[in-house]
C-alpha cells in the first residue's frame, strides 16, 4: 500500500473520530458512535470482531455558583461529583494534618495549598493508590462535610495539561464538590468562618459503553494491540487518543493478508479517560486466566505530535523480542527508544508480567509533567503529523511479522 493511501485513511478516521463525532466521553452518545465505527471498519477488513458491555455514568454538568459576602467566585463542577445546593460555614485544610483537626460537620471545606498539589486517585481504584490519597478521601467522607471547594494549580502528570485540575474525579465519592484557580482559593480563604453560598448543578446518568475486540489466527498464544477509544470532556481528543485508533485501524488493514501462527487479537479499550477504567477491568474479569498465552502487549497512546519523533517504551522485553524490536527500530524513520511511563492501558499487562511496548510521541513523554496540550481543546487534529502515524503503522505491521516468523 502506498504511504499516500494510508496518509488519506488515516486523515479521514481522525475526522471522523475528532470532528464528525462531537465527544467520546464514556457513557455518551458520541462514545458509542466511535466504538460503533471502529468495529464496522473493523468487520470490513476482515478481523472477527466482538464487544464487551461496561457499566459507566455519563455525567451531564451545567454550571456552578460560588457566592461569598456578595463576591462571586469562579468555579468549575468536579467530573462526576453529586450536585448541590447549600448555604453553611467555610472551613479550610492546607494539610492532611488540618483535615485531620478539622471540625467540619455540615461546613463547606476549602481545600488548597499542599493538600491539593495533584489529582487524588479515585477511592476504589485499584491498580495504584498512595497511602496518602486514601487517608485524605477517608477523612473528608468522615467529616460530614456539606460540599468541596478544591483550589489547584497545573499538574500534567497527573491531570493532564487542563488548568486548573479538578482534585476530585470520581463516581463513588459523594459529596459534592467543585474546583477553581489558585488565585481564586486565595481570595476565598479569606472568607474562612464565615458564610458561603454553593450551587453545583450536576448529573449521574447510568449508561453503556463498550470495549471493541478484533482477532486474526488461532494459535495459543497472542500479540494484544491496544489503543484507548475514549476521550475526555470538552476536548477533541486528537493525540488523546484518536490517533492511537487510527494506528489500529491502519495496522488492522496492513495485517489484513496475515496468516501467521501466532493469534493477533486489536483492542479498543474504553474508559482510560475514566475515574473507574472499566474497559481495562472487564479485559481482566474476561481474559485474567488467559494472560499467560499473551506474548506481547503494543498499546498507543499520545502518538503522532507534529513535534519531534516517535518513542516505543519498552517493559521487560525479552532479549529475542528485544532485539527484533531493536531492529524495527532502526529501519523505520523518525522513530526511537523512549523512555517507561506508567500512564496507559500497557500498565494492566505490566503489573501482571506481560512484556509491552507503549508507543506515543517523545515530545509528548519528555514534557508530561509541563505539557498543556491533553485534556484541552488545544489537542485537535491540527497539532496531527499523519505521516508519523503511518510509519508508525508500518512498524508495528513489521514487528509482529517478525516475532511471528520467529515464533
Amino acid at each position: 500500500m502506498k504511504e499516500e493511501y494510508l496518509e488519506r485513511r488515516c486523515q479521514s478516521f481522525i475526522k471522523t473520530l475528532c470532528e464528525d463525532i462531537p465527544e467520546r466521553c464514556i457513557g455518551s452518545k458520541g462514545n458509542k458512535e466511535a466504538t460503533d465505527f471502529f468495529r464496522n471498519e473493523m468487520s470490513i477488513l476482515g478481523w472477527e470482531t466482538d464487544s464487551a458491555e461496561l457499566d459507566v455514568i455519563e455525567w451531564k454538568e451545567s454550571s456552578a455558583l460560588l457566592v461569598a459576602s456578595d463576591k462571586s467566585f469562579n468555579v468549575f463542577v468536579s467530573p462526576y461529583s453529586k450536585g448541590c445546593d447549600v448555604t453553611s460555614e467555610l472551613t479550610s485544610a492546607s494539610s492532611v494534618d488540618e483535615l485531620e483537626a478539622l471540625h467540619a460537620a455540615g461546613k463547606i471545606i476549602l481545600l488548597h495549598g499542599d493538600i491539593a498539589k495533584e489529582q487524588l486517585m479515585p477511592k476504589n481504584f485499584v491498580f495504584y493508590n498512595p497511602e496518602e490519597h486514601k487517608k485524605i478521601i477517608g477523612l473528608l467522607e468522615k467529616s460530614g462535610a456539606s460540599a468541596i471547594v478544591c483550589a489547584t494549580g497545573r499538574n500534567a502528570a497527573t491531570a493532564g495539561g487542563v488548568y486548573p485540575f479538578p482534585l476530585i474525579e470520581d463516581g463513588d465519592f459523594d459529596i459534592p464538590s467543585v474546583y477553581m484557580t489558585e488565585e481564586e482559593g486565595k481570595k476565598l480563604l479569606c472568607f474562612t468562618g464565615k458564610s458561603v453560598y454553593l450551587r453545583s448543578l450536576s448529573q449521574r446518568i447510568p449508561s453503556k459503553s463498550y470495549n471493541v475486540s478484533c482477532r486474526k489466527g488461532s494459535g495459543p498464544q497472542k500479540i494484544v494491540v491496544t489503543a484507548h477509544i475514549d476521550s475526555k470532556k470538552g476536548t477533541p481528543g486528537a493525540i488523546d487518543n484518536a490517533t492511537g485508533v487510527a494506528v489500529l485501524l491502519l495496522t488492522a488493514e496492513l495485517l489484513q493478508n496475515y496468516l501467521g501462527e501466532l493469534q493477533i487479537e486489536i483492542v479498543a479499550f474504553n474508559g482510560e479517560d475514566y475515574y473507574s477504567v472499566p474497559g481495562q477491568m472487564k479485559y481482566i474479569e474476561q481474559s485474567s486466566d488467559k494472560f499467560d498465552k499473551i506474548l506481547l502487549n503494543i498499546n498507543i497512546d499520545g502518538a503522532g505530535y507534529r513535534i519531534g519523533p516517535s518513542a516505543f517504551s519498552f517493559f521487560d522485553l525479552p532479549e529475542n523480542i528485544r532485539s527484533i524490536s531493536q531492529t524495527v527500530l532502526n529501519e523505520s524513520s523518525g522513530i526511537t527508544e523512549g523512555v517507561q511511563w506508567p500512564q496507559g492501558d500497557h500498565s494492566i499487562f505490566v503489573q501482571y508480567g506481560i512484556h509491552a511496548i507503549a508507543v506515543s510521541s517523545k515530545w509528548l513523554i519528555d514534557n508530561m509533567e509541563q505539557q498543556d496540550i491533553t485534556h484541552t481543546p488545544k489537542d485537535n487534529p491540527e497539532i496531527v503529523d499523519v505521516s508519523k502515524l503511518v510509519r508508525i503503522s508500518r512498524a508495528i505491521e513489521s514487528l509482529i511479522r517478525k516475532i511471528t516468523c520467529v515464533e
